[in-house]
């Protein structure tokens, strides 16, 4: 069966789960072409191995993201399972293909097994499903949960002039997008838990970050509770990071957070109390109220060099 997946951009180049998607393109077997809905990146797309061929598409369509006139777009050239990442974009242009298409869709893969047959959490994070489907499907695949694919292809590139005569596609979008690091891209992830007492005190975790250059990330009981954007849920019901550093404040380490962090290079955990299981998993421990410690971490980060 083939495998087609649509490649999400990021800053005029490739985002950073392409190689992952790769990755599972070839678990599931089959030839493996990468559509590039606009262009920009494909010859780094061209060069992940167990790429086939790429296919960049022109079309005025493309200058600004909207799921029904890309699908419309797209779909022509769409062979066997798609698999797209599991981002605000891909889950919705990955539903957008499956309605057009008349296939299955399966949203947010945490594991992929031969054909396709795939993982996911259900129940928020409390069981795992497992699903095996006969013939094509869309798959969208959560960022970090799979090994990328390495470098050394050689695919060709071929480019693909569409969308010029679409009824309907979006001219511009109106409202701003954030400019705020997103915790899946993220290198430094800060992330606040209930311990920190309020959504106001977040403000202290922003001051930090934009100090390291980080992304501010969030428990599951926060964002539930305070209000949060679920973008910034880091978590087996939220996202799954692999920052370099990833610093815990006031957050006690469920299972379900722990799940969705414990991968990254370094963590760094804040709480008061001792028997927290967040110290179970981080390297570096600071027992200390969030009030004492992050004013004094973020001095020392500032005095840096």
């Amino acid at each position: 069966m083939s495998v087609t997946i649509i490649a999400e951009q990021q800053e005029e180049g490739i985002h950073t789960t392409l190689p992952q998607l790769v990755s599972a393109a070839s678990v599931v077997g089959g030839p493996c072409t990468v559509i590039i809905p606009g262009g920009g990146g494909e010859a780094a797309a061209s060069q992940i191995e167990g790429v086939d061929k790429v296919l960049k598409f022109n079309g005025s369509c493309f200058a600004i993201f909207d799921s029904q006139s890309w699908s419309t777009a797209l779909k022509g050239s769409i062979e066997g399972t798609v698999l797209l990442a599991s981002t605000p974009q891909g889950r919705e242009l990955g539903a957008s293909l499956a309605a057009d298409i008349g296939i299955s869709i399966i949203q947010d893969v945490t594991s992929v097994a031969e054909g396709v047959k795939v993982e996911r959490p259900v129940f928020s994070g409390k069981a795992i499903e497992k699903v095996a489907v006969s013939g094509a499907a869309v798959v969208t695949i959560r960022p970090n949960s799979l090994e990328p694919a390495g470098m050394g292809g050689s695919a060709p590139v071929s480019t693909i002039d569409s969308g010029e005569d679409l009824r309907l596609a979006v001219k511009e979008a109106i409202a701003k997008a954030s400019e705020k690091i997103d915790v899946s891209d993220a290198d430094i992830i800060i992330s606040g838990g209930r311990g920190l007492g309020d959504i106001s005190n977040f403000e202290k975790l922003e001051e930090v970050a934009g100090t390291l250059g980080a992304a501010v990330g969030a428990s599951r009981a926060v964002v539930d509770e305070w209000g949060l954007p679920h973008s910034m849920q880091v978590g087996q019901t939220g996202k799954t990071v692999t920052p370099s550093l990833y610093i815990a404040v006031g957050i006690s380490g469920a299972i379900q957070h722990l799940a969705g962090m414990r991968s990254s290079n370094y963590i760094v955990a804040i709480n008061k109390d001792p028997e927290a299981p967040i110290f179970n998993v981080a390297d570096y421990g600071i027992v200390a109220s969030w009030e004492d410690a992050l004013p004094v971490l973020h001095d020392s980060i500032k005095a840096l060099p």
